[in-house]
């Protein structure tokens, strides 16, 4: 599909979509005061996430609308207070651009367009809003669901695989899941589950880490951008750069192989 949205930036164009944008994230008319609950905290949320703080609380009044102006203003668009289709798609753009497709290169994999694909991501700074596991991008991973039991660093990393694998046409080797340890358990019966790291050169681009608690228990999961002798790069959701399991935003860190496992793709 294509939609004649906004990039970041401000230049329009239509893009063809990998993965079909939510539908929250259409225009569905003008949002101002005495609009639908969940469209003004929509609005409120990529304020936020703009850095125009306002509280996400659903209520259209008077902080809102001047959070909507000062963002009319730094993107030079009319400065009205209510949030039109030109607003809402320059409001939204960050997520038009995660989703566009990208060509795939000769001979590209489904490893390396994975990775392309969190880094295209990656680049639009996809974090948590308006509480725990909560906003625009937690509910872009997790097929709409979010709040504090909603962990979505697989569904981030998920995500990311199952948009490579629509633009090749091909198959995820494991079937796309929100737990680590389904996760484990499938990339064990698909023969594609390596324990520990006895050779960083098996661990290719777009393979998915495990952080393992205990034998059968996982913790945490992410992306492996690339894999050297004594540490391997990611690209990950729902962490931070403490690297904790429950964090609030998508990041690159490198980390150790000690209580990792790994979901090799090729």
């Amino acid at each position: 599909m294509t939609s004649p949205l906004t990039a970041v930036g401000g230049t329009p164009f239509t893009a063809p979509l990998a993965t079909p944008l939510p539908k929250e994230a259409t225009y569905q008319g003008d949002i101002a005061r005495g609009s639908p609950t969940a469209r003004v905290r929509l609005v409120q949320e990529w304020l936020s996430l703009y850095g125009i703080r306002t509280s996400v609380d659903g209520d259209y009044g008077g902080a809102t609308s001047a959070a909507v102006k000062l963002f009319q203003t730094r993107n030079v668009l009319p400065v009205t207070g209510i949030v039109d289709r030109a607003t809402f798609d320059r409001l939204v753009a960050p997520m038009l651009a995660a989703l566009h497709t990208i060509a795939p290169p000769p001979g590209a994999t489904l490893g390396a367009m994975t990775v392309a694909y969190a880094r295209q991501h990656l680049a639009q700074k996809p974090r948590e809003v308006g509480g725990e596991n909560m906003g625009p991008w937690v509910r872009l991973y997790m097929d709409g669901n979010q709040g504090a039991e909603w962990l979505w660093c697989s569904g981030f990393a998920t995500f990311c695989q199952r948009q490579a694998a629509t633009t090749l046409g091909v198959q995820v080797p494991v079937a796309r899941t929100f737990s680590c340890d389904d996760m484990a358990r499938g990339a064990k019966r698909a023969a594609c589950f390596v324990a520990g790291c006895p050779d960083f050169r098996a661990i290719t681009p777009g393979s998915l880490f495990l952080v393992r608690k205990t034998a059968d228990d996982w913790q945490h999961i992410g992306i492996v951008t690339s894999a050297e002798r004594d540490a391997f790069h990611t690209i990950e959701g729902n962490t931070n750069d403490d690297g904790s399991r429950e964090g609030y935003e998508v990041c690159e860190r490198v980390r150790a192989y000690d209580g990792k496992d790994f979901v090799v793709v090729h």
